[in-house]
């Protein structure tokens, strides 16, 4: 399974101190059902520590994800900014998360080559 971050996440990952190994933890997660919400449509609400803070007083992300391929880190925000996504944000991040899906591992690697896309590393 490949661990992807989009752009604009992997800038709030750096802001908000979440490491990729994090990241990694989350995924491995994931895989397993371990997360806080499944909206359906591959969207998953997952807990992420970040630098010197645990799980639960930390941050969430919003994944794209389907077992057997690939986890995409889509979204992310603070406990304390915000409790939960809205129904019209839940909307928009399944129709982002069936186009991520979607991509071929040619696409992603294309699109990883340019930028758009950010590999995590296994650390």
């Amino acid at each position: 399974m490949k661990i992807i971050k989009t752009k604009l996440f992997a800038k709030w990952a750096i802001k908000n101190q979440v490491s990729d190994e994090s990241l990694n933890i989350a995924a491995e997660e994931i895989a397993i059902e371990i997360y806080e919400a499944n909206y359906g449509g591959g969207v998953i609400k997952k807990r992420v520590a970040n630098k010197g803070r645990g799980k639960s007083g930390s941050t969430r992300t919003i994944v794209a994800f389907k077992k057997g391929k690939h986890c995409f880190f889509v979204f992310g925000f603070e406990k304390n900014a915000k409790s939960n996504i809205s129904f019209n944000e839940e909307k928009a991040f399944k129709i982002i998360a069936k186009s991520l899906l979607a991509y071929s591992d040619e696409e992603i690697n294309k699109l990883i080559k340019e930028g758009a896309l950010v590999e995590v590393e296994n650390e």
